[in-house]
């Protein structure tokens, strides 16, 4: 493990369970690390289901009721976990701040765009009404509409699909954050669109060094764009490396996978309408995972030994930790 003086958010052991009304108990995450430094773009990639959002809402402690969980997430030396509600309003959207996976329903319907950023900016600073509507224009320019008074007097129906999520990012990046979450910011828009937020996110980062936690179900997000890349399965990092590394030289078998489809999916919209490729099998069930590794049921490289324990962490490669038996034991 890295020396946490070059990070400046951290999660350690996490672990977070649902506990229904009804039903087992739902262990959506399971001894979750990670690491994010200063300005750097951390890419979670995972099928749907494998617990991307759960480690979102984790983060700024934005869980319901039923859920517990254990563990360290720490921000500049502060443990998340352990802070009051009170302390917690004070670092989100300040120095912390989510973009949710469906602006339509983050953003309030009978508040008009402008003064929901404006609501973020009354939390944390001291600025007069003048003030706060200089500012909200200015951020509805940064994040690409060329009629930004317009934008701001809109209500959020009346905006497209692009065009909230743009709003939705100039709402998180209001009070400029040192960490911006991105769940599935693009999972609602077409491929053209697709291409203009990744652009924008890119600026940010670029322009504010601002540190991205981007979460996505599809490889070609991070693509050109994440520095490093965990990949989840079924609650837990099964390997983490740079892009470059996950895309040419991936080492766990579930991201040889994601990165196969991801590559013929390419191959298929641009020659044949059809179905894209898909990973044989079912992910298991989160309320009784296996006792061994929770791929091996879905693995063309499974071993005996897969079956009977769950592979620990293993460093093939420098800076490349990846649980799977066959770099070890």
């Amino acid at each position: 493990m890295e020396s946490s003086k070059r990070h400046f958010f951290e999660v350690r052991d996490l672990a977070v369970t649902y506990f229904p009304k009804r039903g087992a108990p739902i262990h959506a995450l399971d001894g979750i690390n990670l690491d994010i430094r200063p300005g750097e773009v951390v890419g979670i990639l995972g099928e749907s289901g494998c617990g991307k959002s759960t480690l979102a809402n984790a983060t700024l402690r934005l869980l319901p009721q039923h859920a517990k969980f254990v563990g360290k997430i720490f921000s500049r030396g502060r443990d998340l976990l352990k802070l009051t509600d009170k302390q917690l309003r004070a670092i989100r959207g300040l120095e912390i701040s989510l973009i949710t996976q469906d602006p339509a329903l983050a953003l309030n319907p009978v508040l008009t765009t402008g003064l929901q950023i404006e609501e973020v900016l009354r939390a944390h600073f001291s600025l007069d009404r003048k003030q706060r509507r200089t500012r909200v224009t200015e951020l509805l320019r940064e994040v690409g509409f060329h009629s930004p008074d317009e934008i701001y007097s809109a209500y959020p129906h009346q905006l497209s699909g692009g065009q909230r999520q743009r709003a939705a990012i100039a709402q998180a990046v209001a009070c400029r954050p040192g960490l911006l979450i991105a769940d599935e910011p693009t999972s609602k828009l077409d491929a053209t669109l697709k291409a203009e937020i990744v652009a924008l996110l890119y600026q940010i980062r670029q322009q504010h060094g601002t540190a991205i936690l981007v979460i996505s179900h599809d490889p070609t997000l991070f693509a050109g764009f994440a520095d490093r890349i965990a990949v989840m399965y079924a609650g837990r990092i099964v390997e983490v490396g740079t892009s470059a590394d996950i895309f040419v030289h991936p080492l766990h078998p579930y991201t040889e996978a994601l990165v196969r489809i991801a590559t013929s999916s390419v191959i298929t919209r641009t020659r044949v309408k059809g179905r894209f490729p898909s990973i044989a099998g079912e992910s298991p069930n989160p309320t009784c995972y296996p006792e061994g590794c929770r791929f091996e049921p879905r693995c063309p490289e499974r071993m005996d030994i897969c079956s009977h324990r769950y592979p620990r962490e293993f460093m093939p490669e420098p800076s490349r930790p990846v649980n799977c038996f066959k770099y070890g034991e």
